[in-house]
């Protein structure tokens, strides 16, 4: 019976501690471990402790914990509890205290600090929720109450007059209609302020645009400047192996050759006739420098300007410009004044590159065309220039301000555009000029040359050929010879000579103005006539009659052919038909003109350049006549050429200013 006893009270012991299913063996030590397990742990720890500590009356205590310890580390329970709570995050024991929602609500809630920086200061006297209120549509029944006054409704609210019936039907009536309209207006109100408020927030936007505009504006300008230096660098590597190539060339030559006197004494031999005949054309000396004036890429900076903006204003000459022209946007400009100066500049650097020496007189006109400068005098002489063999190195774009630090020339503009640039060496044009032309007997008002032929007009009243090839007159026109034959001929009007009484300014060039083409040769002469030739037979094809000035400026594309004249106004003829196309009239005598693809600028004895958009049709001024900023009247402009929506304008007083149009 004891036995049994002791087997029952046994089974009952064993079946009365806890049996954990599988499935709650991982769960986490908050949940597995009960408060009683816990103060059990607490006694061993401590008596561990007072053990350390070196309590002698506790050594046995210690064994005893230790071995409890042990035991209790060996449960499998506790061994899955501890190894659970290793593996549980901080974030984790945080979810596991903090509600669901309570973490959407944070989630939702939360701003960075990015979004909480730089937040604008809210200066509307309205709330986001007025404006919303204003912005809901009116209500019908409000409509219906307004607008619905003689209906029966109304009627019937009037007679009984409301809700009281001590209030008289009319004043309270009217009490209601000025509530409705006091809202309507305060709802107004509000939508004006919001109006406002966004018109200020657009004008916010434009201005960081264009702040951020003029930084890309500034970057454009460093890389063109920095492809203008590679340009140059790449110049010189290709003068250098030019060089070299050429020296090479010679020394095998002269290794190949064996000289005899009889080459060098025979008159019927090539090259007695090529130093007799063609000495006008040299030859470069041999180290030479070459530099090639025309740009691998075209500058797009001067398109991204405001029009009418000012690029450079330099002091070029001492005394009034009579000619300018340039070959591209940011490239090579030659100008001549009555100061018996020829002037070459480099427009990216606003420097003076050297001058072309050679005139005994002042130069009228002139023309640049890639590397070739043509230009003519008042000594009646035609001068052909090769500026690819100018000794011209571009110096540094930094300069020195007064206080001796070094600044950056940010390409734009000038410190003091009213000093002269400095001198440039007197040697670096030296090997430019080519050859002379010298037929005329008269000043050269006018010229104009495409590939190998050159067309020039002059005060001897003749035009004259030539060929650049050969470097010699092929062809003379008489101007005064073909309009008296016109006169013979036709019998009319239309060709004849008509000076006398026609002219306001009896100082006015006979020619003024003429371009050619292959064969074609337009010419405007102080008659006020416009006439085409066919330089192959040398007769007049065409006469166009309608300025009564002479005619000052002339150019022709492949269907509009636009004169200027003294007659105050321009012309735009069709050559298809001979007939005006389109005409303008200006206060002033027209002295300068040139058009591009898009703009015709003409100066008319003012202080701007007139230009004309022929793409919307607008006239405006450009020049600094047209700035608010300036502080007096600047100089009349005499010369004016543009290229590309590129500007450039001399002046009376020797300034030359370059424009973005």
């Amino acid at each position: 019976m004891a036995s049994s006893d002791n087997e029952s009270s046994s089974t009952r012991g064993r079946s009365a501690r806890p049996v954990t299913p599988p499935e709650d063996q991982n769960e986490s030590l908050i949940s597995s471990i009960n408060t009683r397990q816990i103060e059990a742990f607490g006694r061993k720890v401590s008596a561990t402790a007072g053990h350390i500590i070196g309590d002698t009356g506790v050594g046995h205590h210690y064994h005893n914990a230790l071995g409890d310890l042990h035991r209790e580390l060996r449960r499998p329970l506790m061994q899955r509890s501890v190894f659970s709570f290793t593996q549980t995050t901080p974030r984790e024991l945080v979810r596991s205290k903090v509600l669901v929602s309570e973490i959407q609500h944070r989630a939702l809630t939360y701003l960075p600090d990015e979004l909480l920086f730089n937040i604008p200061e809210d200066r509307n006297i309205y709330s986001l929720f007025q404006g919303f209120q204003a912005t809901l549509p009116e209500d019908q029944q409000t409509k219906r109450q307004r607008h619905g006054r003689h209906s029966s409704h109304g009627q019937k609210l009037l007679e009984h007059g409301g809700e009281d019936p001590d209030t008289p039907p009319a004043l309270s009536y009217l009490k209601n209609e000025k509530n409705s309209l006091s809202h309507r207006l305060e709802m107004l109100e509000v939508r004006k302020n919001m109006c406002a408020t966004e018109i200020k927030e657009i004008d916010n936007k434009i201005s960081n645009l264009n702040t951020m505009r003029r930084i890309v504006l500034d970057r454009l300008a460093g890389l063109e400047q920095e492809e203008v230096d590679l340009e140059h660098e790449l110049h010189d590597v290709d003068s250098k192996l030019d060089d070299l190539q050429e020296e090479l060339e010679d020394t095998a030559a002269l290794a190949r050759k064996t000289p005899t006197a009889d080459t060098d004494s025979d008159p019927g031999s090539p090259e007695f006739m090529s130093e007799s005949i063609y000495q006008k054309l040299p030859s470069p000396r041999p180290g030479a420098k070459r530099r090639k004036t025309r740009r691998i890429s075209m500058p797009i900076l001067h398109e991204h300007l405001e029009p009418g903006s000012r690029i450079k204003e330099i002091q070029a000459h001492n005394d009034m410009i009579t000619a300018l022209d340039f070959d591209i946007p940011f490239g090579t400009a030659v100008t001549a004044a009555l100061d018996d100066t020829v002037r070459v500049w480099d427009l990216n650097a606003g420097r003076c590159m050297g001058l072309l020496e050679g005139h005994l007189s002042s130069v009228r006109c002139l023309q640049v065309e890639d590397n070739i400068v043509a230009t003519g005098g008042m000594d009646a002489s035609i001068r052909l220039w090769d500026l690819s063999r100018a000794e011209y190195a571009p110096q540094d774009s930094n300069r020195i301000n007064k206080d001796g630090d070094e600044e950056e020339d940010d390409g734009l503009s000038f410190e003091n555009p009213n000093d002269m640039p400095p001198p440039p060496p007197p040697t670096s044009m030296q090997d430019c000029p080519m050859f002379s032309l010298e037929a005329h007997v008269a000043e050269i008002t006018a010229l104009h040359f495409r590939g190998d032929t050159l067309v020039s007009g002059s005060a001897d009243k003749t035009l004259r050929q030539w060929d650049l090839e050969k470097g010699r007159c092929v062809q003379t026109l008489d101007v005064l010879w073909a309009a008296a034959q016109a006169t013979a001929t036709l019998g009319s009007q239309e060709g004849q000579w008509r000076q006398t009484g026609r002219l306001p300014d009896a100082t006015a060039d006979f020619v003024g103005a003429l371009q050619c083409f292959e064969a074609a040769l337009a010419c405007g002469t102080a008659d006020g006539m416009v006439r085409l030739w066919d330089l192959r037979s040398g007769q007049v094809h065409r006469s166009l009659v309608g300025h009564t000035g002479p005619v000052t400026a002339l150019q022709f594309d492949d269907v509009h052919l636009v004169t200027g004249s003294l007659d105050r106004s321009i012309r735009i003829w069709d050559l298809r038909t001979g007939s005006i196309y389109d005409a303008f009239a200006y206060d002033h005598p027209i002295t300068s003109m040139m058009f591009d693809a898009r703009r015709i600028a003409a100066t008319a004895g003012e202080d701007v350049v007139k230009i004309y958009d022929k793409t919307d049709g607008r006239h405006w001024d450009c020049g600094p006549g047209a700035l608010e900023d300036e502080g007096g009247p600047s100089s009349v402009i005499e010369r004016v050429r543009i290229k590309d929506g590129y500007l450039v304008e001399g002046r009376k007083d020797g300034m030359l200013g370059i424009w973005s149009v």
